[in-house]
């Protein structure tokens, strides 16, 4: 019988840049990071949510033949995947703490709907939106 989700995959171009953007300006922490040949088994956490990992996983072989793994790369880049959704206390400090470590947004803080979120990407070009919790 299932007893959940563990790891969220995400298509990223580059792991080791990946790695440095989702620990050093996320404050993700690795929770593994294992190679088979040129395969590299690499997952973070973020450290309020210990029980689901986010996978940062080459577009490659031998999970997808050589054209898929080409086409998505190229939709990685392009930035069209669907959105994560980091959840923070306050939208405005968060979004001048990332900033300032070099994250770099798409939309500043709105507020709309009820809240406040704000838009970034990581190097790969995966979209985040920022929203203030509840």
């Amino acid at each position: 019988m299932s007893k959940g989700i563990g790891v969220l995959g995400l298509y990223v171009l580059d792991q080791s840049e990946a790695l440095d953007f989702y620990v050093g300006k996320l404050g993700f922490v690795v929770h593994a990071d294992h190679t088979n040949g040129n395969y590299r088994w690499l997952t973070v956490k973020h450290p309020n949510q210990p029980g689901l990992e986010l996978g940062l996983f080459l577009p490659q072989e031998p999970v997808l033949d050589a054209a898929t793994a080409r086409t998505m790369r190229e939709m990685v880049a392009k930035g069209a995947m669907p959105p994560l959704v980091l959840v923070v206390d306050d939208c405005r400090a968060s979004y001048d703490a990332l900033k300032a470590k070099g994250v770099e947004f798409t939309q500043e803080p709105i507020a709309r709907y009820g809240g406040v979120d704000a838009n970034f990407r990581d190097p790969s070009g995966n979209a985040w939106k920022m929203i203030q919790g509840k």
